[in-house]
């Protein structure tokens, strides 16, 4: 990519198809693949992400809300989407632009029957969400007959899979937790299977299930976090690359003398001659003010430069003294070096949250590698 001249998120796509195909080499040639593209791809762009996959021929996306797969649609993806968190209010919007929700509750089950019988709909695609230990969303293990009362009692939807969601599968010390999840998945399968006169798609696998639990790959996995180039499992890093690299531009350059200060509040007081530079991106953009007064950096010519004084709305200020830079050199915020992990560490977070808290103001720009 040539340097940049304002702040920009690039998007890269050849990583992104590498990813993918790490991911899928851990499956076995039937195993469906369900991609994660909620949250604007994990603050990338969902659209272009999402036309890639398609390109790629993964079997399902899945979003967050209503909202986010009509968007989807309206850009012409004809991928199945499923709809992991969906509002009752939106059922019929659901149904009108064929999106596929989640249920996993008495009352977002019902009023989706109410909703599909009123709209005269016959085997409606759904998925039923199970909670094994996550305790976030999802019916229990004991509600599997009251389930399978209602779903025999209708013809207005029909059950395209089964999931759950691992709690803890990046981490070798939940191992007996995890396995203990599988297992109560396992049991809820069977056990909804034997009272169904068909048998849905099963998946619980997260990026971190699919890397760690072979024997819990089912018929289809998810992944969102891996796609987008982290594993959460530090061995397995050296597999996967960052897609998004956050590129900004130096805009002005200052000679600070000893007792001044920079910043808002006067946070930052200079103890002695140093040169700073303002940079166009501020929490406005996603850069958190947690990451002000030398606790973030970003990298100019391969070299940290510190973050100094408060993150401003849409600038901030960094010490650039043992760096040979001018005014319109090319500043990377994190990429493939640097990454949103390693900058994410610093304030005790982790990339999803820097990631998909990069504003929609900031330029994308997709390309090839």
């Amino acid at each position: 990519m040539p340097k940049t001249n304002e702040t920009v998120l690039e998007i890269n796509l050849t990583a992104l198809g590498d990813n993918f195909r790490y991911l899928k080499s851990k499956l076995l040639p039937n195993t469906k693949f369900l991609a994660v593209v909620k949250a604007y791809a994990y603050g990338s762009d969902s659209i272009e992400i999402a036309k890639e996959l398609e390109r790629l021929e993964v079997d399902y996306l899945a979003v967050a809300y209503v909202n986010e797969g009509v968007k989807l649609r309206d850009a012409g993806i004809k991928t199945p989407i499923i709809v992991l968190h969906p509002q009752a209010v939106n059922f019929k919007t659901l149904i009108d632009r064929c999106l596929e929700p989640s249920l996993y509750s008495l009352k977002i089950f019902q009023e989706f029957i109410r909703v599909s019988e009123e709209k005269k709909q016959t085997n409606y695609p759904i998925h039923l969400k199970f909670n094994t230990g996550l305790n976030r969303l999802g019916f229990s293990e004991n509600d599997v007959d009251f389930v399978t009362e209602i779903l025999n009692e209708t013809t207005s939807i029909n059950v395209k899979s089964i999931f759950s969601h691992l709690a803890a599968s990046e981490d070798e010390m939940e191992k007996d937790f995890s396995e203990k999840q599988i297992k109560t998945f396992k049991s809820i399968s069977e056990n909804l299977f034997q009272k169904l006169n068909y048998q849905p798609l099963k998946h619980l696998c997260n990026t971190s299930g699919i890397l760690n639990y072979s024997e819990a790959h089912f018929n289809m996995v998810r992944s969102g976090i891996g796609l987008y180039g982290f594993s959460n499992i530090p061995s397995e890093q050296k597999n996967f690359t960052p897609i998004a690299t956050l590129k900004t531009v130096i805009s002005q350059i200052h000679q600070i003398e000893k007792g001044e200060t920079v910043g808002y509040n006067r946070s930052f007081k200079s103890d002695g001659v140093l040169k700073t530079a303002t940079i166009p991106i501020g929490h406005a953009d996603g850069i958190s003010r947690a990451y002000g007064n030398g606790i973030g950096w970003v990298t100019i010519q391969g070299k940290k430069a510190p973050i100094i004084g408060n993150v401003c709305m849409d600038m901030m200020m960094i010490n650039i003294t043992n760096i040979d830079c001018k005014e319109g050199d090319e500043v990377i915020i994190f990429g493939e070096v640097e990454t949103a992990e390693n900058l994410s560490e610093n304030v005790n977070s982790i990339s999803y949250e820097l990631k998909t808290a990069i504003s929609q103001r900031v330029k994308r720009v997709v390309y090839r590698k």
